[in-house]
Formats: structure tokens, sequence, C-alpha cells
């Protein structure tokens, strides 16, 4: 069997996808696309493969490991998922960002060096920006021009912190890393940016909210996941990473809580399950790091489903926030969406049946083994917040408004609501039925999601979480808000240095613009009479004046009378 990379499949669609007019067609193909990948997947045998020369490195574009095909999988299912969502997008530019996208990001996952993976993780970036900005309005636009700002920092990190890397070891393999030394810090700074780890996460939250209804679908899936992906083969067991990990899980909740609209709430709730992830990596140890990809895989399924539903509210009422939808009630009008959201909410938050359950707890279960009792404090905190927040808080504000305004709304396309279907189908086939997930992750998995005391815990602290939501009913009404997150102060800090540089430099600047153009006027001279140096400014004056009626200035007649004489030297040699 030819292992063709899982990655071309997407590139070659996206490069195809303009060319075929028939809509069935280029419907098929997106769907067609992931499953093929999903097929051949598991056919693949461990190892290394499609090793290539460029300039004098060997670069290995297929690395095969159950690390990479457990990422591999999802990242598979997820596209099928987000082209099934969004099958009525008509946009060709959107559909084609979207498979370079998924393509970039298996690229990173199976990538074998680090300049392969350096090449994905930009691709990546280029491409992800247009889901964004394909929404057309300001906002976005800004949005999106910040985002690639912060990426360009972050990609530019891992660049140095490459080089520096193979000029300490001679080699560019993918595998594990320091923990000290200043190449490994640069690396995992890149990495840390598109983990949206804070202070380094303002993009996501700005960002994801943003992006056209099925864009950030894919959003939610890839970048950050991809992060989590190299730091699990780069970074475990990183204290570190343990410590940023849990204080991120509890971070994003805080600032969810405080949200009136409701894909920015669910974005930093990304912020929030990225940190569970990065915290098991950072414990380490088969146990963290299986909960680690086990949580990524869950969380992105979850995490789709949860912004399909939130997407499919936008798409039907026009409206993005809880006081826009204060005044209309959506019960009755999308009862299916809202079944196929809380799904989601009950997998995010960790209820017994639900994916969530069985991946999020092997992470809190890690905390304890390593005798933690504080990131397992903070976990369980956030676990709390996130139930409030998600399952119970958003829900109720967006289908239960108060108001008696009647809508003539219903439910979204039968494709987003197929969409919804499937992500909602694997939530609770895995959260009843764990042993695929558990056989696919990289180490042996020992852990009993299903014990006594572990479900009676979870039920006592979701059970404390909805009487505190029914006591404080009464004070929930939605408020228009503004959060001050890090990015005001990286707006400020910004501003400043550009005041001061203003005041401080405009002077420098124009002389140096001075400078220049009497260079480039004395150079524009010289090359029309190179003996101009050697002679007195009036003499030079006069031979400028008749070099104006001649056909050729001295400087190209001697370039010319240079390269006849070398060539007829060069003949001469041969």
């Amino acid at each position: 069997m030819i292992e063709i990379p899982p990655f071309l499949p997407f590139l070659i669609g996206a490069v195809l996808f303009p060319f075929l007019k028939w809509r069935r067609l280029r419907e098929g193909l997106l769907l067609l696309i992931p499953l093929l990948v999903l097929w051949q997947l598991p056919q693949f045998p461990h190892g290394s493969f499609w090793k290539v020369r460029f300039l004098e490195y060997e670069l290995t574009l297929l690395q095969v490991d159950k690390l990479s095909l457990v990422f591999g999988y999802i990242f598979s299912i997820m596209a099928f998922i987000g082209f099934l969502y969004g099958l009525h997008v008509r946009r060709a530019g959107e559909q084609m960002a979207a498979l370079l996208y998924v393509g970039s990001s298996l690229g990173v996952t199976f990538a074998g060096d680090l300049f392969t993976l350096f090449l994905f993780w930009e691709l990546m970036t280029a491409s992800s920006v247009f889901l964004i900005w394909y929404r057309g309005d300001r906002k976005a636009l800004w949005a999106g021009f910040r985002y690639i700002l912060f990426h360009v920092f972050g990609g530019c990190a891992l660049l140095a912190g490459i080089i520096l890397h193979y000029l300490q070891v001679g080699s560019l393999q993918v595998g594990p890393l320091p923990h000290h030394g200043v190449a490994s810090s640069l690396i995992l700074l890149g990495f840390l940016v598109n983990a949206a780890v804070p202070p380094l996460h303002p993009w996501l939250p700005d960002a994801y909210p943003e992006g056209t209804i099925t864009g950030s679908v894919f959003l939610t899936a890839y970048t950050t996941k991809s992060a989590v992906y190299i730091l699990a083969r780069t970074f475990a067991g990183m204290e570190l990473l343990m410590w940023a990990g849990a204080v991120m899980a509890l971070y994003g909740v805080i600032f969810a809580m405080m949200e009136d609209d409701l894909r920015r709430l669910l974005a930093y709730h990304i912020v929030s399950q990225v940190g569970y992830m990065v915290c098991g990596v950072g414990i380490g140890g088969a146990m963290g790091v299986n909960g680690a990809v086990a949580h990524a895989f869950c969380h992105i399924l979850y995490k789709a489903l949860l912004f399909m539903g939130a997407g499919a509210v936008i798409y039907v009422t026009g409206r993005r926030t809880f006081s826009q939808l204060a005044n209309i009630s959506l019960w009755r009008a999308m009862p299916l969406t809202l079944i196929l959201y809380l799904i989601g909410g009950f997998s995010i938050s960790g209820v017994p049946l639900f994916n969530g359950f069985v991946s999020k707890s092997m992470i809190i279960a890690a905390s304890v083994l390593k005798e933690e009792p504080l990131v397992e404090i903070l976990l369980v905190l956030a676990s709390v917040g996130t139930f409030y927040s998600t399952t119970l808080k958003l829900p109720y504000l967006t289908w239960f408004g108060r108001g008696k305004k009647k809508v003539r709304v219903g439910e979204p396309r039968l494709n987003m609501l197929l969409g919804m279907g499937v992500a909602a189908f694997l939530c609770i086939l895995l959260g009843v039925w764990p042993k695929p997930l558990y056989d696919a992750l990289p180490f042996p998995v020992h852990y009993k999601p299903y014990t006594p005391d572990h479900i009676v815990g979870t039920m006592g602290l979701l059970l404390g979480t909805v009487i505190a939501f029914r006591i404080l009913l009464p004070e929930i009404r939605p408020h228009q808000t503004i959060t001050l997150d890090f990015d005001w102060f990286y707006r400020k800090l910004g501003r400043g240095l550009l005041v001061l540089s203003s005041a401080h430099f405009t002077e420098w600047e124009r002389r140096v613009q001075e400078r220049i153009s009497s260079w480039v006027v004395s150079l524009s001279a010289a090359s029309k009479n190179p003996f101009s140096f050697f002679l007195p400014r009036q003499k030079a004056e006069e031979m400028r004046t008749h070099l104006r009626r001649s056909l050729l200035s001295l400087g190209p007649l001697f370039g010319l009378l240079f390269l006849f004489f070398y060539t007829l030297f060069f003949l001469w040699l041969s």
C-alpha cells in the first residue's frame, strides 16, 4: 500500500475546488475527502515515510504513531462534521480556506521534522484567517489582523527556536525537547501562542466570535488542538505547563461568566478547556498525557456542537448577544437545536454518560496521582463554572427569553441539524462506550471512569450548581459588558510605544529620509558619469550637461564594454 500523507487530499481538494462548477460535485468532494482520509488512517503502519531532501536537510512529511493517529482521526471526523454543517455555503473561497486549514493541521500532526512542522504551522494561520475575514464586516477585518499579529509573533519565536535548536544539536526531528535553554524556550513560546495560554490568549476570544457561522466551527477544532498535540510530543511532564494549564482552566471560566456574546462566552471556554489539556501534558506520565489527548478528542466534538448550536441561533435570528435575545422565546421555535446544544453542554460539563465525563476526569485523577491538591481544586472549580455558564446560563438566556415578542423563525437548515446530530451522537457514544477512544490513546489505559465514588461526587457538584442557579435565577439577566482582558494592556502598550516613537523619532526619521534622498541623487549622477567623483564640481557639471545630450551615459557604456571584453576572454579560455 502507498502511504499518502493525510494532508494531501485536502490540499489537492482546495486547489481543485474552484474549478468544479457543479454544486453537487463540490458538496460531494467536501464530504468525500474526510471520509477517504478517515478510511485510510487505520491502514498506516507505524514509522516515518515520505522523506525528501531539501537543500542539505532531510524532511519527513509523514511520521505515524498512536499519538499522531488519534489526532488524525478526530481532525478528519471534525472535517466531515464541519463540511456537513456548512454544506449550504456558496462562497468557494471560504470552503477552500477550510480545506487548507484542515490539511495544514494534519500536516502539523504528521510532520516528522521541525521545518515541515513550521511550514504547515504558518499555512494553518494563513488559511484560518480567511474564515474570519469572510464574514465581511469591519469587526471581522480588524479581528483578523490582530489574529495575524499574534500568530506572526508566535511563528517568529518558533522559527528562531528551531534554528537555534538545529545549530545546537544538528537535528530537526520532532521529539521530546529539553525543558530549559533559549532554543526550547522560544519553541515553547511559539506553541503556547497557538494554545492560547494566558497572557498569550486574547487573539482567541477576539477572533473566533467574529468568524463566519461555519468558519467559527472549524476554528474551534484545529489551531489550539494542534498546539496540544505538539506540546504532548515535545514538552510532556513540564511542571510549568501543569500550573499554567490549571490556572488557565479557571481563568477562561471566570471571563466566560461575564460575557454577553454567545460565541465569545464559548470562546473563553475554549481557553478553559484547553487549560485542562495543557495541565494534563504538564502532569505527564501515561495518565496525564492520555487524559490530555482524550480530552482534546472529546473537546473537538462537544465544542463544535456548542458553536454549531449558537451559530444556528445567530443564523436564524440574526442576533448574537443575550441582550438582543432577551425579548424573544425560541424554545418552541427551535426545540431540536436546543436539545442538540444541551448534549454539548452536558458533555463539556462532564455529566456522566457524555464524553466529557470519560476524559476530563482522567486529568483530574492524574493530578491526584501526582499529589497536587491545588491543581485538583482549580480543575474542579473550573468544572463547576463551566456547567453554570454553558449548560445553565447560556441555554436559559438564549432559548427562554422573558419577552412576549413573537418571531417567525424555525429550525436551521437540514444539513446544519445533521452536522449537529452527528456530533451529538458521538458525544453520547463515547460517553457510554469509551473503549474505542481509550484503545486509540498513546499509552495503555487502566483508568475506570464509572466508579460509584466518581459518579456520586460528580453528580453532587452538578446538583449543587443547579440549586445555586435556581436561587440566583431572578437576578440572572442579560447585560451588555466590556471585559478588560490582556488585550486592553496590549493595545495601551502599543499606543504608548507609538506616541513615544512619534515624539522622539520624527526628526530622526526626517533626517534619514533626506540623507537617503541625497544618496539616491548622487548614485543616479554617478551611474551617468563615474568620473564625477574625481573631478571638480564645475567640471563635473559641464560633463553632465554634455552627457544629457548623448545617447548613452558613461556608466552603462563602461558596463557594456566590460561585458563585451569579459565574453571574449571567457570564449578564449574555453
